[in-house]
């Protein structure tokens, strides 16, 4: 708890990083440094199915980032991400309603990279060729001779990875979306609302067959206009477009919803439970919709949670009520005191 600008989500932000080595909110490692501070340094203590880890992440401005588990230094970052997975609900969330296909696609791509080893090489893969494709192109636009041959290279490492990544994509969706539908219903008990999504990709047809169809396109546009790069999730209430008809309130319900989800698909594929991070969700939830939620959590549906408040009385209020044992950290001047909460 403390006041706007305290440094409270910061406090997530720092497990955010040392669980996927970076920021949950700003993607530059430089501008996440201290102005007239040379660096920061992270240090983390984990327990992972009765084990104890110690992860830590140094950024420098002169420097490479490091990030090392047990003293050890990794050499592909990729390497640790889903070790320690960490789920978090915050403001800036509302991004994956409001705005394009993209962050959309990061998000479902964050989790089935965590869960799904084989997706995560298949991305990276893909995302190479993608490069290297429309890198391709442009030479070609810009020469005016096209090598059939070497462009039908591209795409077979393309049309192999683009399918595995759509098929993983197109039984997540399904999977993530019956998972909202509940947990929205959960939230909103009573309502006439039913929560979905739906999966859009070029890939409904022949991958080969879009990238050999498109070759035409492709040279004026100088870039790939066909593949999963291109893929959408549409985000539902009742059927229409939640963010064309949902309210304030239904559209954070929908994303808490989303994040739960989240937390339910990781807990059941590496059988174990993610970090949850609240960052300031009461805001634009009614009373009821807070009730079920917290209730939930008191339910023990969840491990260890680290929630945010600017208004201290009301979070005191709620978890005093749902007889949850928390422990209050208050943060003021860049300083920290803590108590347990009397319940």
């Amino acid at each position: 708890m403390g006041r706007n600008g305290s440094g409270k989500t910061n406090v997530l932000d720092a497990i955010y990083y040392l669980s996927f080595s970076k920021s949950a909110f700003n993607p530059s490692d430089g501008q996440n440094i201290k102005h007239r501070e040379p660096g920061f340094f992270l240090r983390g203590n984990f327990t992972v199915k009765g084990k104890q880890r110690e992860v830590e992440c140094a950024v420098q401005t002169t420097d490479k980032k490091v990030l090392r588990e047990d003293g050890q230094d990794y050499k592909r970052f990729s390497e640790h991400l889903g070790k320690y997975p960490v789920v978090l609900i915050a403001p800036q969330d509302i991004g994956l309603i409001w705005d394009g296909a993209e962050p959309r696609r990061k998000f479902v791509d964050a989790i089935l990279s965590q869960v799904d080893r084989i997706y995560l090489e298949h991305l990276i893969t893909y995302t190479h060729q993608l490069k290297q494709r429309n890198s391709l192109l442009r030479n070609f636009s810009e020469s005016g001779h096209v090598d059939v041959h070497l462009l039908e290279s591209y795409n077979v490492r393309l049309v192999e990875s683009g399918e595995y990544i759509h098929r993983a994509r197109q039984c997540f969706c399904e999977e993530l979306a019956e998972r909202v539908k509940q947990h929205y219903g959960y939230l909103a008990e009573g309502a006439p609302e039913e929560a979905g999504i739906t999966y859009k990709s070029d890939l409904e047809v022949s991958f080969a067959q879009l990238l050999k169809g498109s070759v035409q396109r492709d040279l004026v546009l100088q870039r790939t206009s066909v593949g999963v790069h291109r893929d959408d999730f549409v985000f539902t209430l009742n059927g229409y477009e939640i963010r064309r008809v949902g309210s304030q309130g239904q559209q954070k319900s929908f994303l808490i919803a989303l994040k739960l989800a989240e937390f339910e698909v990781i807990k059941a594929k590496m059988g174990l439970k993610p970090i949850l991070l609240l960052d300031d969700i009461f805001d634009k939830l009614d009373d009821y919709r807070i009730s079920r939620l917290v209730t939930r959590v008191a339910e023990g549906a969840f491990g260890q949670l680290f929630i945010t408040d600017a208004r201290p009385d009301r979070t005191r209020s709620i978890l005093t009520a749902a007889g949850i044992k928390a422990r209050i950290f208050t943060i003021e001047n860049g300083t920290f005191t803590s108590a347990w909460l009397q319940t």
